[in-house]
């Protein structure tokens, strides 16, 4: 072929497989966007490098860290009960807000929340304190009943997973029954230890009960904030070692009975027990639990770093944190986007530090912060739910929501059966590079011929009052720096999650290319024509 041929089908076949910015989802401070698909009508193209922007994210898909299953929050009975309300005043509004909060479509105007928390019995948000056995010394539960539980969790639950295949249901006890326990109530106290192997059975009787329902749960956790004993509300205390103990038994049950796929998840408390329970509960018991979950309320996400440290291959979820009522809106996104200390960690705190869930605490309440148990303290100002349902059939979504949105869009699967994102390296540089706080996501293809995701969730905080000065909301100009190509996009003070298509890079740093160059658009491979050789 003639030189100069070759040369202009060479620069042809660059422009034709070079990556494209086309999907941008958007949410701003000033509400003008509220995830908001910007669908522009030109890409943003990966040209060759050149000046940096005012800040500068370099995205390292050779470091490859943990998958993110997803994000969501607890269908408490409150939760569960507004809901179902909701079906029966509106069923109109009902289906078109599961759709809005759970469907995982690509390209779809949704969230795709996909991870769910149930109490086992009542908890702090229930109309009355239950569980699932009332009858004293019933050691055998010839009187256990899932039914115990109100009818609208479990048909809420299954309105959800026929929106959301791929719905994680994660269980969990607020406390045992009250007979099994030295205080004799599910308000406070700890579990007897002449129980702690009737209570495993309990709560593999609990693992029946929902399969019994068509909803096999993902994850069992022994007890919610086993440091926490409130006499206002259900809970418990429990020492490392009947943790441990219970853990052991329940492990060996479930997988001698068809549930050896379900993960049995430790702790589920505060970031400052790290030292204190999570760690020393993995080496009692190593080969029964999966990981640890985490709370916001004490503790910084720092210390997610110990348990990441002292067991690299266990897993680690982040749990519950709630918005309180009356709060600033753009200070909870900024919070709620960075999952600081006060509403938990995504972008830089629990993701970067292994977690492979981000969720808030109750999917819907009212304006009120209501219902919950009669007299229960552990909500002093009010909690807020991710969605809040009105009396009259109306419903409208907080900012708890628009953060995991925003999130949720750069992990949830893009084919249909296909895997969920895996979190990679990046890195920020620029005269500004302090304003952004960034998240960078891969994820696979059910086509192994079809280009992968790549996804960058960014947060603007450039607002002047993060600095200490006055309120002064400044778009910052940014150049995104990727498999030795350029994209360049200004990024408004907000929250932007934008994606693009390209090959995998080899471990060794070159890309894995063949012969046959592609068209891309939405990542599936179209071939316009192949390489002369």
């Amino acid at each position: 072929m003639h030189s100069s041929c070759l040369s202009f089908l060479l620069l042809f076949i660059g422009s034709a497989a070079s990556q494209q910015i086309w999907d941008i989802w958007q949410t701003t401070w000033d509400r003008s966007g509220l995830f908001t698909s910007l669908a522009p009508s030109t890409p943003i193209n990966f040209v060759s490098p050149s000046t940096i922007g005012s800040a500068d994210i370099v995205v390292d898909d050779t470091s490859v860290f943990q998958t993110v299953y997803g994000f969501g929050g607890s269908l408490t009975d409150s939760a569960a009960e507004l809901l179902s309300n909701l079906k029966t005043q509106n069923s109109n509004n009902y289906w078109a807000l599961l759709d809005y909060l759970f469907s995982p479509t690509d390209g779809a105007n949704a969230a795709g929340l996909n991870y769910i928390r149930v109490p086992l019995g009542s908890s702090d948000f229930s109309a009355s304190v239950y569980n699932y056995d009332e009858t004293s010394g019933d050691t055998s539960f010839n009187n256990f009943n899932i039914n115990a539980a109100p009818s609208y969790v479990f048909s809420v639950l299954q309105d959800i997973m026929s929106v959301n295949s791929y719905l994680k249901i994660h269980v969990l006890p607020w406390s045992p029954p009250g007979w099994m326990k030295s205080s004799g109530s599910m308000d406070g106290g700890s579990l007897s230890s002449n129980y702690v192997t009737f209570y495993a059975t309990y709560l593999f009787k609990c693992l029946q009960g929902f399969q019994s329902k068509g909803l096999t749960p993902y994850a069992i956790s022994i007890q919610n904030e086993p440091q926490n004993s409130d006499t206002t509300y259900p809970s418990c205390t429990m020492p490392v070692a009947v943790e441990a103990q219970i853990g052991m038994a329940l492990r060996s049950m479930m997988n001698n009975n068809g549930f050896g796929a379900v993960r049995i998840i430790g702790f589920d408390h505060n970031w400052s027990g790290v030292s204190s329970y999570a760690i020393p509960l993995l080496q009692a018991a190593p080969n029964s639990f999966a990981g640890v979950a985490f709370h916001c309320y004490e503790g910084t996400v720092s210390e997610q770093a110990a348990f990441q440290a002292a067991f690299p291959d266990k897993e680690i979820y982040f749990t519950e944190c709630t918005g309180s009522l009356g709060s600033d809106w753009w200070s909870d996104i900024k919070a709620l986007s960075l999952f600081s200390r006060l509403i938990g960690c995504i972008l830089e705190g629990a993701l970067s530090y292994g977690a492979s869930t981000g969720l808030m605490w109750n999917i819907a309440l009212d304006g009120n912060g209501d219902p919950f148990l009669p007299g229960s303290d552990s909500c002093g100002g009010g909690c807020r739910g991710i969605v809040q349902i009105n009396n009259d059939g109306t419903y409208s979504v907080n900012q708890e929501f628009y953060s995991m949105a925003q999130a949720s869009k750069g992990i949830i699967p893009k084919d249909v059966g296909g895997p969920f994102g895996q979190r990679i390296g990046v890195t920020i540089g620029g005269t500004l590079a302090s304003t952004l706080t960034v998240g960078a996501y891969v994820t696979g293809r059910v086509n192994p011929t079809d280009w992968l995701r790549y996804s960058i969730v960014v947060l603007n905080e450039n607002d002047g009052t993060s600095t200490g000065g006055a309120w002064d909301p400044v778009a910052v100009h940014t150049t995104i720096e990727f498999q030795g190509m350029q994209a360049s996009y200004t990024f408004p003070v907000g929250v932007t999650t934008l994606w693009w298509f390209a090959p995998a890079t080899s471990l060794n740093g070159t890309k894995e290319e063949s012969y046959t160059v592609y068209a891309e658009t939405d990542g599936k491979q179209q071939q316009p024509f192949h390489m002369i050789q």
